[in-house]
Formats: C-alpha cells, structure tokens, sequence
C-alpha cells in the first residue's frame, strides 16, 4: 500500500513529512516547512484506513503523526517539537524558530511545553471522548481537561501582554505550537475573554503559514465533533 502524496516546492524532495492536514501536531510542522518554504514531499495518513495505517506503522510504529524522514541523511524524526528543531539547524531558511540565545530558547521551550501539554493534549481528551463506544465515555476525566486548559489561559494573557509572538518579537517554534493549540483549545473553552490570547491570535491567523494551514484543513472540518465557533466561518 503506496500513501498519498503531494510535493510541496520545485527542488528534489528530501524531505518527506507523514501527516494528515487536520492534526494539530501536524500543523505545527507545517507551519514551521511554510514559514521557510522548505521543500518537502508530503505522505497523506488516514488512520482510519487499516491499510494506510499498516504502511506507516512500517515507518513508525507507534503510528503517531507527524513524522519526518530525511533521505539525504537517513534519519527519520518523531515528535513535533524535535523536528522543528532538526528542521532549523540542517535545512535552515530565512526565518530561524530556534533562537540563538540559550536564554530566549528556555523561554521559547517553556511556551512550547505550555501550548502542547496544557492546551493541545487536553483538548484531545476532550475531542476522543466524543467517539468512545458507548458506555465508555469519561465525563470526569473531560470536565478535568476543560479546567486545565482554562487554567492555563491567565498564565498566557500575562506572558503575551508585551503584544509581539510568543517570546519577544520573532516568531519561533513557539508560535509554531501556538496556532493549532489555540485554534483547537478555543472550541472547546473560548478565550476571547482574555484579550492578550485573543488579539495574539488575530497575529497568528493573519501569518501566511498559519492562514494557509487554515486553508488547507477545511475540507476536513467536518470530522470535528465539536461546533465551530461562529468566527470560524
């Protein structure tokens, strides 16, 4: 079983990324190969499908998206986070994610960590609840995670009110984790009441590589079994 693919840039593909365009964590990735325009080969990834799921279980067997493979150097990447980092130091572009200095990186790390374990995990337990067989859902364990997601967005509005990206005024791996985060989380528990989250992420829906991951998971919204704020139109 041969998985879907699309070539994104002119050059040879080096790089091939396994995703699916509606995936948080492969959003993130996304927008970290758009911000630089880096050339990569993408390998569609239904899961749904037992035999696409076969195939790249081949490549990574925990099955766990995004992953990248690097031919040219024969390495093969998991988790979104590190990936962007590869990306930065052996296939940089005119717009780094990683910062230079150890000092700013921290930081940057911390609102990594902050976007992906605080919003996006927890609004994945929201989400899988909704397709548990019945008799099986976990009420408790929702209600848990919609209280650790609305925690977090005071700890946010602080740490966002200097009005730039995430940490300072370039864009990095941070803003990467940002977009998707907060575009999922606000389904869920609305941030609009918090007005530095929600003007940061005006800034983040009106960056090309953010907008056009928007544009691209469209066809695809209907899989979501959340209702869409009506800002999302």
């Amino acid at each position: 079983m041969h998985l879907p693919r699309a070539k994104y840039g002119g050059q040879k593909m080096l790089l091939k990324l396994y995703y699916h365009p509606f995936a948080s964590y492969c959003h993130k990735v996304l927008i970290a190969l758009y911000e630089n325009g880096t050339a990569f080969e993408g390998m569609f990834v239904n899961p749904g499908e037992p035999e696409q799921r076969a195939a790249f279980q081949k490549v990574w067997p925990l099955a766990k998206m995004p992953v990248l493979q690097d031919e040219a150097r024969g390495r093969t990447i998991v988790e979104s986070s590190p990936m962007i980092h590869y990306l930065d130091h052996h296939y940089p572009g005119p717009a780094p994610l990683i910062p230079a200095d150890p000092d700013v990186l921290v930081e940057v790390q911390i609102m990594d960590r902050l976007f992906d374990n605080y919003l996006a995990t927890p609004l994945t337990k929201i989400v899988t609840d909704n397709f548990r067989p019945e008799g099986k859902a976990d009420p408790q364990g929702v209600e848990e995670a919609r209280a650790l997601i609305a925690s977090v967005y005071p700890i946010l509005d602080e740490r966002l009110a200097h009005g730039g990206w995430s940490v300072g005024h370039d864009f990095s791996l941070a803003d990467c984790a940002a977009a998707p985060a907060l575009f999922y989380a606000n389904t869920a528990v609305p941030f609009a009441q918090h007005r530095n989250v929600a003007s940061y992420y005006e800034r983040l829906l009106a960056r090309p590589s953010f907008a056009r991951v928007v544009e691209e998971a469209r066809p695809y919204r209907h899989l979501f079994p959340l209702p869409w704020p009506e800002s999302y139109a």
